[in-house]
């Protein structure tokens, strides 16, 4: 197979990296309604798809934007109550991907998380999680002001990160953010569960 002149990873964290609760892997919401007595549909229905996207690209600021969702919810539940809840029950680091990043970095080839993230979930994942000593470097949607798949996302991260198009390769479990990569001239894979980032890099690095 023909070599490619790839020079930096950048790997979507939220489905690769980070993958559920720490308990058992499952999603953050699973337990929302025994725990906190918020019903996913109704924060889906009044928040994540309501005004997400707007918070996730630095547009609104979480806080004040979830403190109306859940009055609209009808509960007590305090915004600072749910966002500890959530950061702290979508925060398993997957322990093989992990592995693979410290190799791969061992090998001189730098790591950066390319990822659609909250200004406050980004700063959780670097320095509460602990992903800031692991990598070499990070560009998040709200940083960006554009979100994955949007073309203004990647030509942020080339800015931010300093490499061409064609020395990047994203990977990435969502496949339209990989096609996007690939369109804007990256390279991309799309990670499946029980993937091994060893051996992308093998394929396509050497």
């Amino acid at each position: 197979m023909r070599r490619l002149k790839i020079k930096c990873l950048m790997l979507d964290v939220d489905g690769v990296l980070v993958f559920g609760r720490p308990t058992d892997g499952q999603h953050w919401m699973v337990g929302l309604l025994d725990d906190l007595g918020i019903s996913p549909r109704d924060l889906a229905r009044e928040f994540i798809r309501a005004e997400w996207q707007s918070v996730v690209i630095g547009q609104k600021e979480l806080m004040p934007t979830l403190r109306e969702a859940l009055i609209k919810i009808g509960t007590d539940v305090s915004a600072e109550t749910l966002v500890s809840y959530w950061y702290e029950q979508s925060s398993r680091v997957v322990p093989d991907v992990l592995a693979d990043v410290r190799d791969a970095r061992c090998r001189g080839i730098p790591v950066y998380l390319a990822t659609n993230q909250s200004y406050s979930r980004a700063d959780y994942l670097l320095n509460k999680v602990g992903l800031n000593s692991e990598i070499d470097g990070v560009v998040y949607s709200a940083m960006a002001g554009h979100q994955k798949p949007d073309a203004g996302f990647y030509r942020f991260a080339e800015e931010r990160a300093g490499y061409n198009p064609d020395e990047l390769l994203l990977v990435d479990d969502k496949l339209e953010n990989v096609e996007a990569a690939i369109s804007a001239g990256w390279n991309g894979v799309h990670w499946s569960d029980g993937d091994s980032l060893t051996e992308i890099l093998k394929r396509h690095i050497g």
